[in-house]
């Protein structure tokens, strides 16, 4: 990957239509359970998105792995998409950017109302 690919983001672009061309060789239930995973894994992303690249490959590799071997989706990845989803980028109560810069602005918030009038209450 070269800058400019990483600046603009080419190279995941690229990795998309990749993983989409795979996953139009897998079967309809296959298909909607990816499309399910990629809609809920991008909740935990950091700001590019780099960091899911690889977990999105991880599953739709076993999602190709358990199509070829006959297994129904449900019994791959249960019921939960979501909580399968959650565990997937770092276990439960995974956070994900939005999750840090709230907590970093309410930080920031909170230490400076304690700083009111020059008055520290820490």
């Amino acid at each position: 990957m070269n800058f400019w690919e990483k600046i603009t983001g080419s190279d995941m672009t690229k990795e998309m239509k990749d993983f989409e061309s795979r996953v139009k060789k897998l079967p309809d239930d296959y298909q909607a359970a990816w499309e399910q995973i990629n809609a809920n894994l991008w909740l935990h992303s950091d700001f590019t998105g780099r960091n899911l690249m690889p977990i999105l490959d991880g599953v739709l590799g076993l999602l190709e792995e358990t199509a070829t071997d006959g297994q129904r989706v449900q019994e791959v990845l249960g019921d939960d998409i979501p909580g399968f989803c959650s565990a997937l980028a770092g276990g439960e109560g995974a956070k994900s950017f939005r999750d840090k810069w709230r907590e970093q602005l309410n930080h920031n918030i909170a230490k400076k109302t304690r700083q009111i009038g020059g008055i520290t209450w820490e």
